[in-house]
């Protein structure tokens, strides 16, 4: 089961809070960016989109040693949100979204141990890019040196779903206006070649494997 807290409970719609963790890593699973917030030393707020990529119960973000939202101590909040579609009502106030997010606190601690730093790293290349960590030069020690990992645990989070039609007014029900759903989703496009490569090398299998098979690769 999922964490509950009082920063973790829903107030609002509080019947769309996914329970389980496996709601949790399934949205974090399927997603490619998150947002992290950070509070600085002004008190001001920053809100930072990175990539990042789930090991069990941890969360692994990197950047440069010099990013100030990665240098920050104390807590963080980390968001993940997938918009599934746009819900338009019959009254312009009940229009919303369908969307899977997730939502997690905690305070992260930066990883020195080599091992697990190149494991979070590893975690992050291949949820942007499956099979690709295997595929290209491993960083070398300069490269590490100029990254910041750090790790988040998943002990405190929440999810929130919102699925199906518009919820409009019982009167407006009646009114001559279209309503439903207008779905969307992220989908690949043709891989385009680094026009400095050394050869017309044909693009991986692991990477031609996602893109649809009606959109041409280049091979």
């Amino acid at each position: 089961m999922l964490s509950t807290t009082e920063r973790t409970r829903l107030g609002r719609a509080a019947d769309r809070a996914g329970t389980e963790t496996a709601d949790l890593y399934a949205i974090l699973d399927a997603g490619l960016v998150c947002h992290l917030g950070v509070v600085r030393p002004d008190g001001a707020p920053m809100v930072v989109p990175t990539g990042y990529g789930r090991i069990g119960d941890t969360l692994y973000l990197h950047g440069s040693t010099g990013a100030r939202s990665l240098r920050l101590d104390g807590e963080v909040c980390v968001t993940v949100t997938h918009l599934d579609g746009i819900v338009l009502a019959r009254s312009a106030f009940h229009h919303s979204l369908n969307y899977r997010s997730a939502m997690v606190y905690g305070a992260p601690r930066k990883v020195t141990d080599p091992d697990e730093r190149l494991a979070g790293l590893r975690a992050i290349t291949e949820q942007l890019a499956p099979g690709q960590w295997d595929a290209v030069r491993a960083p070398d020690r300069k490269e590490l040196a100029a990254t910041l990992v750090l790790a988040l645990p998943l002990t405190e989070a929440s999810v929130k779903v919102r699925t199906g039609p518009p919820v409009d007014d019982e009167d407006d029900y009646a009114l001559p206006l279209w309503a439903g759903v207008l779905p969307l989703r992220t989908s690949y496009g043709a891989p385009r070649p680094d026009p400095l490569l050394a050869a017309p090398y044909p693009v991986p299998s692991h990477i031609a494997d996602r893109v649809h098979p009606s959109v041409p690769t280049g091979d």
